[in-house]
C-alpha cells in the first residue's frame, strides 16, 4: 500500500524540538503529572490507586469506568457505543480500515487532518474533496457537498471544530450535513478532537454521534484535555460500527496501557476543572492573536470560533514553506506552512500554548514582517 507523506507530521518532526517559540503546537498547553493530580484532587491518593493495578493487558476495549466517563460527554451514547483507541489518530485510521474498500466514494473537507483524505485514497477509494473557503467562513458549501455524493458514497469526513481554521458547525448545520449523508446512506465521520474548546458557553458543540444515526465521533485526550502524552482516544458511534471496528482493532492494538486508561479516567471524571483552566487559556490567547492580527497589515484571517488553531493569510511574495523556514531560522518562531495542509498561501498558528511564549513569539513575527515591508 502506498500513501502520501503526512505533511504536518513531517514538518513538526523537523522543527518542533528546535524552535524557541512554538506557535505550531495544537494542544492546549500540556499538563504535567503534578498539575493533573492537583486539578483532580489526587495528589494524596494516586499512588494507592496505581499500586493496586496488576499490569496485564487490561480491558481490551477500554475499561468500563473510562468508557462511562467518555459516554457521559455525549447526549445519547452509552459505554457500548464507545471503543478506546491509540489516540484519535488511531480511531480515525480504524474507521477507514473498517469501512472503506476500493471503488467506494469518500468525501472529505479540506483543509483538515490529512488522514481523512490520504488514508482512503491509499485504499483505492474515489476521494472527492470539498474545499472550505474564506467566503463561507470556512464552513462546507452544502450545495457543493450534495453535488459530490453518489450511489457509492460510503463515508463523508468532516472536522468539527475544524483544524486549522477554527470554524464551527452548530447543531442545525450538522443536521443539514446529516441529511445529505442520509440521502445516500453514508456514514458521517466527524473528527471532534477539539470539541470542548468553543470560545463561548460550555465549550461543547453537539457531537455528530448524537445528531445522526450513522454518525461517528472520534476524539482524544490530546487537544482539549492537554494530555497528548497518554496517547489515548476513542470512537463513539453506532454499536454495529463499534463491533466491526473491534475486529480490526484486535489486529493492531489489543488494548491501551492500563496506566494511560487510569489517568484518562481520572481526568475525564474531573474534566470541569481541566476545562476551566483550558477555556481561560484558549479564550485569553485568541484575544491576544486577534489584537495582533488587527495591527498587522500583511496578515488577515477568519477569527476562529473554536479549537486551538487559526489559518493566517499573509501578503508576502513567498511560498508558505519558505515563509515558515525563514521565520524559524531568523526568529526561532515556529508556524506550520499551509502547503503542509494543502492550503498554499496561508500559515497555521497554534495559539493555546503558554501565553508568554505566544506574546513573545508574535512580537518576533512582527519584526520579521516589518523587515519585509509587511
Amino acid at each position: 500500500m502506498k500513501i502520501r507523506e503526512f505533511g504536518v507530521e513531517r514538518w513538526m518532526d523537523l522543527y518542533e524540538n528546535q524552535c524557541t517559540y512554538n506557535l505550531a503546537e495544537t494542544c492546549v498547553e500540556s499538563l504535567t503529572v503534578d498539575q493533573l493530580l492537583t486539578l483532580t484532587g489526587k495528589q494524596d491518593s494516586i499512588l494507592d490507586e496505581l499500586r493496586a493495578l496488576k499490569l496485564t493487558y487490561g480491558a481490551i476495549e477500554g475499561s468500563m469506568r473510562l468508557r462511562e466517563a467518555i459516554s457521559a460527554m455525549y447526549e445519547h451514547q452509552t459505554p457500548a457505543n464507545v471503543i478506546v483507541t491509540h489516540g484519535a489518530i488511531g480511531g480515525n485510521a480504524l474507521v477507514y480500515e473498517t469501512l472503506v474498500e476500493p471503488g467506494d466514494t469518500v468525501i472529505s473537507v479540506l483543509p483538515t487532518y490529512q488522514q481523512h483524505y490520504s488514508i482512503p485514497q491509499s485504499y483505492g477509494a474515489d476521494v472527492r474533496i470539498l474545499k472550505l473557503r474564506e467566503e463561507n467562513a470556512f464552513l462546507p458549501d452544502l450545495a457543493e457537498l450534495r453535488s459530490l455524493v453518489n450511489g457509492r458514497t460510503k463515508l463523508i469526513a468532516i472536522n468539527n471544530p475544524n483544524n486549522p481554521t477554527g470554524s464551527l458547525m452548530d447543531e442545525k448545520f450538522l443536521g443539514e450535513v446529516s441529511e445529505i449523508a442520509r440521502s445516500c446512506g453514508a456514514y458521517l465521520l466527524c473528527d471532534e478532537v477539539y470539541r470542548g474548546t468553543d470560545q463561548h458557553g460550555s465549550g461543547y458543540t453537539v457531537s455528530i454521534a448524537d445528531v445522526y444515526e450513522r454518525g461517528i465521533s472520534t476524539a482524544s485526550m490530546s487537544k482539549t484535555y492537554s494530555l497528548a502524552g497518554l496517547r489515548l482516544g476513542w470512537i463513539a458511534g453506532p454499536k454495529e460500527l463499534i463491533h466491526a471496528v473491534a475486529i480490526h482493532r484486535d489486529y493492531n492494538t489489543i488494548s491501551v496501557g492500563m496506566i494511560d486508561d487510569h489517568f484518562a479516567t481520572v481526568a475525564l471524571e474531573h474534566r470541569a476543572a481541566i476545562l476551566a483552566r483550558n477555556h481561560d487559556i484558549v479564550r485569553t490567547n485568541l484575544a491576544i492573536v486577534d489584537a495582533w492580527v488587527e495591527k498587522e497589515p500583511a496578515i488577515s484571517y477568519i477569527k476562529p470560533k473554536s479549537g486551538t488553531t487559526a489559518l493566517l493569510k499573509y501578503a508576502l511574495p513567498m511560498s508558505s514553506r519558505d515563509f515558515c523556514t525563514a521565520l524559524i531560522e531568523q526568529t526561532g518562531v515556529m508556524f506550520t506552512p499551509g502547503s503542509a495542509l494543502d492550503m498554499e498561501g496561508y500559515v497555521r498558528i497554534g495559539y493555546a500554548n503558554n501565553r508568554n511564549v505566544l506574546e513573545a513569539g508574535l512580537a518576533k513575527v512582527s519584526q520579521f514582517l516589518a523587515k519585509r515591508g509587511g
